[in-house]
């Protein structure tokens, strides 16, 4: 009588395990047990153009200037890149255009003459 009773309980402790799981991927940010990476991220795609001191241009690739491994990249940080880029005599102005992915949705991201205009 026992037998039958372990392999409904694992059934069971299964799919409540797998309903939780697949619960941690809605949209529902903040909730308790959610996983924070999806819940709180920002992630910002954006093509800029570096213009130096002499005139020329040529791409930048922020990522090039972060910690290896990382890639969340929220406004605040890309304006903190931008100014490191502009005080080092790198760039003169840096320019572009993007869009910022966060739990609130997806908006349009500007850099114009060296600032992040959302």
């Amino acid at each position: 009588m026992h037998a039958p009773v372990l392999p409904a309980v694992q059934i069971a402790v299964t799919l409540g395990l797998v309903a939780w799981m697949i619960t941690g991927f809605t949209s529902l940010p903040g909730r308790w047990l959610r996983w924070k990476m999806f819940c709180r991220a920002t992630f910002t795609i954006v093509t800029l153009t570096g213009t130096t001191k002499d005139g020329r241009t040529e791409p930048v690739n922020v990522y090039d200037h972060l910690s290896p491994g990382s890639f969340i990249l929220g406004p605040p940080q890309l304006q903190t890149i931008l100014d490191h880029l502009v005080r080092s005599g790198r760039y003169e102005r840096i320019d572009g255009h993007g869009r910022v992915l966060s739990a609130r949705g997806e908006r349009t991201v500007e850099v114009r003459c060296s600032r992040v205009v959302l």
